[in-house]
């Protein structure tokens, strides 16, 4: 865990602006709850971090105050007065200032905490598909593609030889000729025909699958495929994808995936079809209900 700045001394303590500290702990805290829920291990933990030192920052910066018994007025540490300055104002009560005194203040609790949100940031993640943790910002771990994407798919590539990323529940609707569970790790196995490709979201397997993908259509083992992903479109396996297929479906509104109960799920962002095959204008037929289609410029 990488070294963590705080306000420690009195040169700090002066120069802290509590408003952006503030701030910045919402900040952290909305990014703590979406890292959570997409199961983004590296980028929760940095997430929660940034809370713990937010709070704790704030908590030395008020303890540094000198307030007077009515729980007003303050002073800054060259004592000049701050007149009115209660904790009130900050939209916080003197028991939320209490409890993060008593979590954080203290260098070897607030190594604890770190220690406690490196744990919890294993355990958000960690899912019974060790291999194939299918993240998509609910905390569910299996969510479905609906049938109407799977027969789209179908009716572009003509048949569906290979899901790679896949389960036995999902091939009740997907049909495939061939399909790979998390025991199979497709990942370390030869790809071949049409392939119909939902990867786990979380990292790093969905870069692990587009890595894959790209170079098994590279290499000429594939004839035909159809990726579906969340349409995350500043990611490095989102460009590589786009860089490498031959038209991109963004879709219309968000897809609603059944999970593995049968209830109605729906991810916080809209999903995005690659296809790699050499029938563009197929595919652009078929999606173009679906959502709008865009094609490589020759």
């Amino acid at each position: 865990m990488s070294e963590i700045t705080t306000v420690n001394s009195s040169k700090d303590v002066a120069n802290y602006d509590p408003d952006k500290g503030l701030k910045a702990i919402a900040v952290a805290e909305a990014a703590e709850k979406y890292y959570a829920r997409a199961k983004d291990s590296t980028a929760l933990e940095a997430a929660i971090v940034a809370k713990l030192t937010g709070q704790r920052d704030f908590v030395i910066w008020w303890d540094g105050q000198e307030k007077d018994k009515g729980g007003g007025d303050v002073r800054n540490t060259d004592n000049r007065p701050v007149i009115g300055v209660k904790a009130e104002k900050f939209g916080l009560d003197l028991m939320t200032v209490s409890r993060w005194r008593s979590r954080l203040k203290s260098e070897t609790k607030f190594a604890e905490q770190l220690e406690k949100a490196h744990a919890r940031c294993i355990k958000v993640c960690e899912t019974p598909s060790v291999l194939y943790p299918r993240a998509v910002n609910s905390g569910n771990n299996e969510w479905y593609t609906p049938e109407k994407y799977i027969k789209a798919a179908r009716d572009v590539m003509g048949a569906i030889d290979l899901d790679p990323a896949s389960s036995d529940v999902a091939q009740e609707t997907v049909q495939a000729a061939e399909h790979f569970t998390p025991a199979d790790d497709g990942l370390a196995l030869p790809w071949h025909g049409r392939v119909w490709l939902n990867p786990p979201y979380a990292q790093p397997l969905i870069t692990h699958f587009v890595e894959k993908l790209t170079k098994e259509w590279g290499s000429g083992h594939l004839t035909a495929a159809i990726l579906l992903t969340h349409n995350y479109t500043d990611t490095k396996w989102f460009h590589l994808a786009a860089n490498s297929c031959s038209a991109i479906c963004f879709t219309r509104g968000r897809i609603t995936f059944p999970d593995a109960n049968g209830n109605a799920c729906s991810p916080t962002q809209g999903q995005a079809f690659f296809y790699f095959g050499k029938n563009p204008a197929a595919f652009a037929d078929r999606f173009s209900s679906i959502g709008v289609v865009l094609g490589r410029m020759p």
